[in-house]
């Protein structure tokens, strides 16, 4: 199979990049043919090369700067499949977003006149209330597909350099910003801390701003100019051999509990002991024996205090982990998960023709 991917700026330092790529390596891994499609590219030209057997898009403004929907519609009557990812069809009133997906009548339109693709999926649980209304409103039904580990990269890798008390790996989100003021930085005043990713200098969000007014534009030496501050050769080591690797999730995740980020399953694909915030969608999918969750800040730092004193219980609790994601939550299992859907997609549209 030929899958393409879009992603405007492979530059980008955020998760985009993470899933693109763990999806990639994925594919590749099982035989197949994967690859991106950028604000570089001329849509028609690289589908009439490539013919993919599906399209990877979301449906956002970005996006949308790059892709005209009566391009793909042409190549959907020949047989392809384009997956749409949505955005939150009603938030919660008093949650940021990037607006509401049922408030956008132009989006809404090119969905239920059948333009804005086949598959519309988001990490989105099936019943989470974010979405209530979408089904109802554009006769669609959605598919939930989560983040996952990229076995390819992520995997035990103990290194000395980055052994500490506790590590935290991700960038200094506005979002996240007041629980690492009262959670997080306060720990280095007890702990042996180490904390890597992008935003956490002045110098650094001063690139970050370039940077992504360099993607909006589609000016390349703009594009470049910030890099990851840790490798994924580095990430993986820093997860294996931290004692506890700490996991935040952004206020919204955490007040209306709707998905969960790819660091939840990195860390244990490395063999690390997770202490996550209290997202209660987590137990869902792991139990209080393979990854921790701390339920409020009391238990935050009493968690980490305890399991830093208890370390067979805490390597335990790992190696449980770690054998739970290899199991069912890597990008292997995703691109599985992706062909059955694509499989059921081309047979009903096979029958309608």
């Amino acid at each position: 199979m030929r899958i393409l991917f879009t992603i405007p700026s492979l530059e980008s330092v955020y998760a985009a990049r993470f899933i693109y790529e763990g999806l990639r390596n994925a594919f590749k891994d099982k035989g197949h043919d994967f690859r991106p499609f950028t604000s570089n590219d001329n849509l028609e030209k690289l589908l009439d090369s490539f013919q993919p057997d599906i399209f990877f898009y979301s449906l956002n403004f970005y996006h949308l700067k790059f892709i005209d929907l009566n391009i793909l519609k042409k190549y959907r009557k020949k047989g392809l499949i384009v997956f749409c990812q949505l955005r939150s069809w009603n938030h919660l009133s008093d949650l940021p977003g990037s607006g509401d997906l049922s408030k956008n009548k132009k989006e809404v339109r090119a969905i239920k006149d059948g333009l804005a693709g086949d598959v519309f999926w988001h990490w989105f649980e099936q019943e989470e209330p974010m979405m209530k209304g979408f089904t109802e409103e554009t006769g669609y039904k959605f598919e939930t597909i989560h983040m996952a580990a990229d076995k390819t990269i992520y995997y035990p890798k103990y290194n000395k350099k980055f052994e500490c008390d506790i590590s935290y790996v991700g960038s200094f989100l506005p979002a996240k910003r007041a629980f690492f003021k009262k959670n997080l930085l306060p720990l280095k005043n007890k702990y042996d801390v180490k904390i890597y990713g992008s935003d956490w200098t002045f110098v650094n969000k001063m690139l970050g701003y370039a940077q992504k007014a360099g993607q909006y534009f589609n000016i390349n030496p703009l594009k470049k100019v910030r890099k990851f501050s840790l490798s994924f050769q580095d990430e993986k080591k820093v997860y294996s051999s931290a004692k506890i690797c700490l996991n935040v999730h952004e206020a919204q995740v955490q007040k209306c509990n709707c998905e969960f980020n790819e660091r939840t399953y990195k860390i244990l694909a490395c063999g690390g002991f997770e202490l996550v915030d209290n997202v209660p969608l987590i137990r869902k999918y792991f139990s209080e024996k393979e990854l921790v969750i701390a339920k409020n800040e009391k238990d935050w730092h009493d968690k980490i205090d305890y399991y830093l004193r208890h370390p067979v219980e805490r390597k335990k609790i790992a190696k449980a982990g770690m054998e739970r994601v290899l199991k069912y939550h890597t990008y292997h299992n995703r691109a599985e998960q992706i062909i059955e859907i694509y499989k059921k997609s081309k047979k009903i549209k096979n029958k309608v023709l």
